[in-house]
């Protein structure tokens, strides 16, 4: 025959309680279990609950941060979009360790004991990455200021090349043969860089020609337009011309100047008028001259 245990609120309340207390207690002591890393004031106890909370702070932030950066870039083109995600990855770095120093002071850690104890590895390698950090700085400001853009003819310490793409550390061109160049950020803001296309993509490019004393310039500027206005790759419009420079030491210094959409292929441009102006030049009869010295040799005389 089953007992039925009789009791009264007053009892079945402190049974709760006393339950209650047990399964607290319980989980502040798992919360609590951990190891102290350390010794005295300065030890930090490392435990369960303190990364659970780590853990905890990371996602949200996590969420926080992507609910921002779609805020920011809903409106933003898909080439800028991509621009922002790159600064962004290195935002959010920057961030989560703010956060975490920022949990673990709320845990009660004393963070200032972390910061002084790891202050030499940060010095360590902030010398070692300083140039790193160049690149990325550099970088970034690329990117939010639009200084250059895929597409772009640069020319770094004399080699021209193509922009066809940009990261957060390096810019990558491509050289007119056809060899890849990557280029440190930080070049961008320590050293002068030629930016070809930076208002547009149309330049003025020249090509430079001496012929001998005594020849009609008339027929040479004629020769030269009419050449610059029937070879391909060169604008219309703005016209060529033809500018006297010099008198050289040893021919008429003539420049034949045009406009080209194509600067990066330009060098096929020159190639082909040198070409044609030899030959037109040679059906002229113009003279194109090479240097020329006279070399006087005095003997001095012997003593008899």
């Amino acid at each position: 025959m089953d007992k039925v245990l009789i009791m009264s609120q007053d009892e079945a309340e402190k049974i709760k309680d006393i339950i209650e207390k047990d399964v607290w207690g319980s989980i502040l002591e798992f919360l609590n279990l951990g190891i102290r890393i350390g010794e005295g004031d300065k030890a930090i106890q490392l435990t369960v609950g303190l990364l659970l909370m780590i853990t905890a702070a990371f996602i949200i932030t996590s969420f926080v941060l992507q609910w921002m950066r779609q805020i920011f870039t809903r409106k933003m083109v898909q080439d800028d979009k991509l621009k922002f995600i790159s600064i962004f990855k290195f935002i959010k770095y920057a961030v989560y360790v703010v956060v975490v120093l920022i949990t673990l002071s709320m845990a009660g850690v004393d963070i200032t004991i972390l910061i002084t104890a790891s202050a030499a590895l940060f010095v360590g390698l902030g010398l070692a990455l300083q140039e790193l950090f160049q690149d990325v700085i550099g970088g970034i400001f690329i990117i939010i200021d639009k200084s250059l853009s895929v597409g772009d003819i640069i020319e770094v310490d004399g080699k021209v090349g193509k922009v066809f793409e940009i990261k957060l550390r390096t810019v990558r061109a491509i050289t007119r043969d056809d060899k890849v160049i990557i280029i440190p950020n930080h070049k961008f803001i320590s050293d002068t860089i030629f930016n070809y296309t930076q208002n547009h993509k149309t330049t003025r490019e020249n090509v430079k020609i001496g012929v001998a004393y005594g020849s009609d310039v008339a027929l040479v500027t004629k020769i030269l337009e009419e050449i610059a206005q029937h070879q391909k790759g060169i604008l219309k419009n703005p016209k060529p011309f033809v500018l006297f420079e010099d008198f050289g030491d040893s021919a008429l210094l003539f420049s034949l100047n045009y406009y080209t959409n194509d600067s990066f292929t330009d060098l096929r441009i020159k190639s082909n008028m040198r070409y044609t102006i030899d030959a037109k030049f040679r059906e002229q009869r113009i003279t194109i001259p090479f240097p020329q010295r006279d070399v006087h040799i005095f003997q001095q005389p012997t003593n008899t």
